[in-house]
């Protein structure tokens, strides 16, 4: 498989190794990556139609196959007033599309033997132990374990889930400040009830937030430094981090346009290292972090996950025979388990006709707007970046069709 390289700053170069070929960011070659150029530049028109509406300001959308840059644009405005056209290297808030890197940093630590899928939480954040479960305040069937914080089994949730006693108290911490620790949060989420035995129900929540923390203690540096040290820098993202520093301001997309709490201000420094949902990104350097994916866990010759983790993390674990219930809002969708930090597509769902995709395709999305797509069969990925959150579930299946559409035409 030709191995997709950016070198340098973002809109640098695409070096496709296998060759030597140099790709200019600015240059996609859609028929190379075996897509119809034609169809692909349907893409801008629809977006200027829904800019148009007031859906969004604009939005980046990035497209690789085969190794080759098929498409990277960028449609509309910085600004909702419509004044400053995007650019492809914008910054975005990529809200749970932190989720998949925090994930990987986890299972980087299982392969090292620094945690264990089966460890209790509570050997890395003692208090978890004592943590009771439900209106009943029943103790804890089993202890939760790491795997539970991947999988989304823990029992934690957030308020967004519903609208009811368990939910509305994650409302009321304390911690919610960007002045605080991801320690002092988790600590007051422990103060909190768990709303499902751990392992038995899959609900969408603060697991993977728990789950930075875990990185914290077993690897014995802040999350920030360990993303930075063991992945941001080796992959050569740039502009990811939990913040946008001065110089890159101007790039960053209406930052609080969405009306979003202060503790996603993304133009401030932090200490609240979210690994749930705390990120800053672009479309190139998330370019970097799915191709890594896409060629299951190596880019550039470095390993960042084996074969036997990346196919770990990539399988359904809460399917049949899991044991696993899914919760009222199951977000992966029709069609969807969910493995290590990702939902992975495991039929082709109920609807007539099914979306386009392949089984085994892996996927995660942000309620910043933004979306990611990497789908093995067709050697391929897609990014999608954009400040929309009351849209994506419009926007994000349109957009996949017209790539899929254009697939091999």
């Amino acid at each position: 498989m030709n191995i997709l390289r950016l070198a340098g700053a973002t809109l640098a170069t695409f070096l496709l190794s296998a060759s030597g070929f140099a790709q200019s960011l600015t240059s996609a070659n859609p028929a190379a990556a075996g897509f119809s150029a034609e169809r692909l530049a349907r893409i801008a028109p629809w977006y200027q139609s829904q800019i148009a509406t007031g859906a969004l300001p604009g939005a980046v959308v990035a497209i690789a196959r085969n190794g080759q840059l098929a498409y990277l644009q960028a449609i509309g405005t910085y600004d909702r007033a419509g004044q400053i056209p995007l650019k492809p290297d914008a910054i975005f808030w990529i809200a749970s599309m932190t989720k998949p890197v925090t994930s990987v940093a986890a299972m980087m630590l299982v392969e090292e033997g620094k945690l264990a899928l089966t460890d209790p939480v509570a050997k890395y954040i003692p208090a978890v132990a004592d943590m009771r479960v439900g209106l009943d305040r029943a103790p804890q069937k089993r202890p939760m374990q790491v795997v539970d914080l991947l999988r989304h089994t823990s029992g934690f949730t957030h308020s967004d889930e519903a609208p009811d006693e368990l939910h509305r108290a994650y409302d009321t911490i304390g911690s919610y400040r960007r002045d605080k620790t991801i320690a002092e949060l988790v600590g007051d989420f422990t103060r909190m009830r768990l709303v499902h035995q751990p392992g038995e129900a899959w609900e969408y929540g603060h697991s993977v937030d728990v789950l930075g923390r875990v990185v914290e203690v077993a690897s014995g540096q802040p999350l920030d430094q360990f993303l930075e040290s063991r992945i941001f820098k080796p992959l050569g993202m740039v502009d990811t981090g939990f913040f946008v520093p001065p110089d890159k301001l101007a790039r960053l997309v209406d930052p609080l346009a969405t009306g979003r709490p202060r503790v996603w201000d993304i133009t401030k420094p932090t200490t609240l290292f979210m690994g749930g949902g705390g990120l800053a990104s672009t479309a190139p350097d998330y370019l970097r972090f799915c191709q890594m994916l896409l060629n299951g866990g190596e880019l550039d010759g470095k390993r960042y996950l084996s074969p036997e983790t990346f196919a770990a993390m990539t399988t359904d674990h809460i399917g049949a025979g899991s044991g696993v219930e899914r919760d009222y809002f199951y977000f992966p969708g029709d069609g969807f388990g969910f493995g290590y930090g990702f939902g992975i597509r495991t039929d082709p769902g109920k609807a007539v006709p099914p979306p386009p995709g392949s089984i085994g395709e892996i996927k995660w999305d942000g309620a910043s707007g933004t979306y990611f797509v990497v789908d093995r069969a067709n050697d391929m990925f897609f990014i999608l970046l954009e400040n929309s959150p009351s849209e994506r579930t419009r926007i994000q299946p349109a957009l996949k069709r017209i790539i899929y559409d254009a697939l091999g035409k």
